[in-house]
């Protein structure tokens, strides 16, 4: 995996009217910390972070963080966003040693095409769209990959299923399900029953027309 430099200043005045300063200006309030150091108030251009985020790696990507001419290997630790614009509103880096192993999440992705599960009325269904691994930094998958051309409808696939890269370890429970299926209901109609019930109803309007013969009958008889 590649590194991305990603610029950052310093002397960010800690506080809320800053933060919001910050933001008007098109930059973003983060912090950096790690081991062996003091955590380290920072900003970062939004267009800067969006490009060095830009590669297949995401949020994984190892950044060469550079601030004030020193440079901390660095990834995401956290991103926190406007609840409403969606928009990011402060980063958490966390340096790492490219040496040591970390955990991270990692997207997955399904591939091909379940002929079997379509033909039977269902519906693949991915229930983790992530899975938790360890690994060294420079060792983190890009995403896992699951081809799903030979599942059926009685198919399970859970985290133990799934291959993962040399060097690279599941933190995520292994018995979690990853992707199953889902029959579709449809709608039954039982003729049998519907026949019965034509059956039934003539058989009422055959006794409806029997008791209003003798009710007639009847006021004849009453009339002479």
């Amino acid at each position: 995996m590649s590194d991305s430099v990603l610029i950052a200043e310093s002397g960010r005045t800690t506080g809320s009217a800053e933060s919001r300063r910050l933001r008007r200006e098109d930059r973003i309030p983060a912090v950096v910390y790690g081991q062996g150091m003091s955590p380290l108030s920072i900003s970062v251009a939004r267009r800067d972070l969006r490009l060095a985020l830009s590669g297949a790696a995401g949020l994984n990507t190892i950044l060469d963080l550079t601030v004030d001419g020193n440079v901390y290997p660095a990834i995401i630790k956290d991103l926190q966003r406007h609840p409403v614009r969606r928009s990011v509103s402060h980063v958490d880096f966390i340096k790492v040693d490219l040496n040591q192993e970390i955990t991270v999440s990692v997207p997955v992705r399904l591939d091909g095409e379940a002929k079997e599960v379509a033909s039977n009325n269902a519906l693949v269904d991915q229930q983790m769209m992530e899975i938790q691994v360890r690994t060294t930094p420079r060792n983190i998958p890009t995403e896992l990959v699951i081809d799903i051309s030979e599942m059926t409808t009685s198919t399970v696939i859970t985290v133990a299923d799934v291959a993962l890269p040399a060097g690279v370890a599941a933190v995520s429970a292994a018995d979690h399900v990853v992707v199953t299926t889902v029959t579709l209901r449809t709608a039954v109609v039982d003729e049998p029953a519907a026949a019965g019930d034509d059956a039934a109803e003539g058989d009422n309007a055959e006794a409806a027309d029997a008791t209003a013969e003798a009710d007639a009958d009847g006021d004849a008889s009453d009339a002479d």
